[in-house]
């Protein structure tokens, strides 16, 4: 199995409904799509998770293949690729620390520069993995056993198939750091690395996983203004 794993174009950050496509990433997902369907990609499946930006960006790429009377097959849905909580995590780092300076920097994580933001989210994702926050937040060890479940579906469903599967970062983090034998501490930075709308190719061997590419823009190549990663 071949699998295409694209993350979302870029949500609304700042505003009151993260989960849904600004305005930059339903560009984002037209401009992938028309890459897709000038390069003839064909997939035998297509996986999206079960959130707003998920299905807006699957809405976005397959618009070009439509319009060139492409077929797709229908896709299949499933919860198990949705993203991780990062507001839910942030506010569980900010109860167990409220003097961290990430937080004070950005004002209580309700502001801040790109960076200060990062820092923030960076600082509160180690945390997590660690296991020091609020048990309420979902655990970094209950996120991993959801995503593993969804890829098992995928070799099960889909073996020495095309697959595109549409999900977030930390989702397809999971997926590089299966192929790549990686530490936790790494999966977060891959995940923060991702860019919006990226695609990454894996390939499913008889002996495991293997990354082909990671975030890759070939369809932004011309629009250096469309990089972005919240």
């Amino acid at each position: 199995m071949t699998l295409l794993a694209v993350r979302h174009g870029q949500a609304s950050f700042g505003s009151a409904d993260y989960d849904k496509l600004s305005g930059n990433g339903h560009e984002q997902s037209r401009r992938l799509g028309a890459w897709l369907a000038g390069h003839d990609m064909r997939f035998a499946a297509i996986v999206c998770g079960d959130m707003r930006r998920h299905r807006e960006t699957y809405e976005g790429l397959t618009e070009p293949y439509r319009s060139s009377g492409i077929r797709l097959p229908a896709p299949q849905i499933d919860a198990d690729l949705n993203e991780f909580d990062h507001r839910a995590i942030i506010a569980a780092f900010i109860a167990a620390q409220p003097e961290h300076p990430t937080i004070h920097a950005t004002g209580g994580g309700m502001s801040g520069t790109p960076r200060e933001v990062f820092a923030l989210l960076q600082t509160a994702l180690r945390a997590w993995i660690a296991g020091t926050l609020d048990t309420r937040t979902e655990s970094w060890a209950a996120f991993r056993q959801r995503t593993q479940r969804a890829f098992a579906r995928l070799g099960e469903q889909c073996a020495a198939h095309d697959v595109l599967v549409v999900s977030s970062g930390g989702v397809i983090s999971q997926l590089a750091q299966q192929a790549l034998g990686a530490a936790d501490e790494r999966a977060i930075e891959l995940n923060l690395s991702l860019r919006n709308s990226a695609l990454c190719e894996f390939h499913a061997l008889p002996d495991g996983l293997r990354m082909g590419s990671w975030n890759a823009l070939p369809h932004l190549a011309d629009v250096r203004e469309l990089w972005t990663y919240f």
